[in-house]
């Protein structure tokens, strides 16, 4: 899986939100407001480019307290909510 082209991360009114920009802003059209973790996820995305759960699963594991099987859970949902917005393919 990958970020989709044309969707970034920004900072608006101190709140980090995923916007689309050029022609994903055409069909996207809103932004999605996301926590800390959420965020740090879809900077790590962008860092490994190809990724898969268990992939950014580890990577949680490694900075953050978080059990494997609980990052492996909560990052699956993560992706498939991102998936059905069409932010990650």
């Amino acid at each position: 899986m990958k970020r989709k082209e044309g969707f970034v991360l920004r900072e608006v009114c101190g709140e980090k939100v995923i916007v689309g920009e050029g022609l994903g802003a055409i069909d996207f059209g809103k932004l999605l407001s996301i926590n800390e973790t959420a965020a740090w996820i879809w900077e790590k995305a962008g860092e490994l480019g190809d990724f898969s759960v268990d992939d950014i699963a580890r990577a949680l594991c490694e900075d953050y307290d978080v059990d494997l099987e609980t990052a492996r859970a909560d990052t699956a949902r993560l992706l498939a909510q991102w998936q059905e917005l069409g932010i990650v393919e």
